[in-house]
């Protein structure tokens, strides 16, 4: 993995709130009319992180039932590296080399 995809970059970046906030700041300092339209974005930024919190899975199930979850999906890959060790261990089976 060579590293994450443009569009995971893009959308992390996209929820980074302190370059709003920063903005906000320096528009108060120089008593700029650009707070408002500042306030506007991250009002905005606020509202679309909410949105994709909201449409995250898992989000409805409790934190007992993501423990549970989590156990079930531990066991399930402790047993599977279990059966991979197996299978290693058996045989080994001739592959033809290609020529």
């Amino acid at each position: 993995m060579a590293g994450a995809p443009p569009r995971l970059e893009k959308e992390r970046e996209d929820c980074s709130l302190l370059p709003l906030v920063h903005d906000i700041i320096k528009c108060m300092d120089k008593d700029s009319q650009d707070v408002h339209q500042d306030l506007a974005k991250l009002k905005t930024k606020i509202q679309e992180a909410r949105e994709q919190i909201s449409n995250m899975p898992g989000i409805d199930s409790s934190p007992l039932e993501q423990q549970q979850q989590l156990a079930t999906l531990r066991e399930q890959v402790r047993t599977k590296n279990q059966l991979l060790q197996k299978y290693k261990s058996l045989c080994m089976f001739d592959v033809p080399k290609a020529s």
